[in-house]
């Protein structure tokens, strides 16, 4: 089967695909139907990160994601969109064991959400998994770089292409990914020069979080974007507003009008004589 095809209004796999070289695909994550709705006029793909599992509920790593965790959210996100291309990730666990695990997991999601295309980590290592999915007609985003999936391999999110060798096996991953039929590859945690030439290097687009201006898009957790983030922010992302002011400024309001019988006031509440029967 050939891989999918924009239906609607709705950008397809390849549609991103075709983007190469050209406008800059603007990408970000999104795990709930109101956030789903919001960026959905303003995006080009909206990712159903594995980063769900640190930004929602509270685990340390994305380790802590589940196949029906993604798909809960992965759902919620194609309610709530009309445009994007919505993209799932797959999580740690669900395709690395074998082809025919990888196979049975990108059909559940693609299946239980609708979701345009399925994203998985790794390049040489993964390059078969990629290619059945592939050959299954589901479309794949390929992940290579800094792979938080790997993060207790790794002993820690290290940014990648700074040694020769390491350089080397980026340019390999790049390679694996695109032969094995990836419609595109995020590059994340790289080194600028090095995720610059990658993108030069392969004809699917590139989506940079933490790599290059040069990649042919960007991506950036949304939670991270729009300052909601509880914990050290990292040194790629740029906060755009600060959400967690304007929020913990409300509730501090709010908490203060309820003790002072503030909240609820006459406008909040419903009398005998108001005739009206919703809330």
């Amino acid at each position: 089967m050939a891989p999918e095809r924009s239906t609607g209004n709705r950008i397809g796999a390849e549609d991103i695909r075709r983007r190469k070289g050209g406008v800059p695909i603007v990408c970000l994550t999104a795990y709930t139907y109101p956030i789903a709705r919001m960026l959905d006029p303003h995006v080009d793909l909206l990712l159903v990160g594995d980063s769900v599992a640190m930004v929602l509920h509270g685990h340390a790593t994305t380790l802590g994601a589940s196949l029906e965790m993604m798909i809960a959210h992965g759902q919620a996100v194609m309610r709530g969109s009309a445009k994007a291309c919505v993209v799932v990730d797959m999580p740690a666990g669900s395709y690395e064991d074998s082809v025919a695990q990888a196979v049975a997991s990108a059909r559940l999601i693609i299946g239980e959400t609708g979701c345009q295309a399925v994203k998985l980590e790794g390049g040489v290592d993964m390059a078969a998994q990629i290619a059945a999915i592939v050959a299954e007609g589901i479309p794949v985003m390929g992940h290579i770089g800094l792979q938080p999936q790997s993060v207790d391999k790794e002993g820690g999110y290290k940014i990648k292409g700074r040694s020769r060798e390491n350089v080397a096996a980026l340019f390999r991953d790049a390679e694996a990914v695109e032969k094995a039929g990836a419609f595109s590859v995020v590059i994340e945690g790289t080194v600028e020069a090095v995720a610059s030439d990658l993108t030069r290097h392969i004809a699917i687009p590139t989506i940079g979080i933490g790599a290059s201006g040069d990649c042919d898009g960007q991506i950036l957790v949304v939670d991270d974007m729009i300052g909601m983030t509880v914990n050290r922010v990292p040194k790629f992302v740029k906060e755009y507003a600060k959400l967690r002011d304007t929020i913990a400024d409300a509730a501090a309001r709010y908490a203060d009008e309820v003790r002072s019988r503030a909240f609820p006031g006459p406008d909040h509440v419903f009398s005998a004589a108001s005739g009206k029967d919703q809330a």
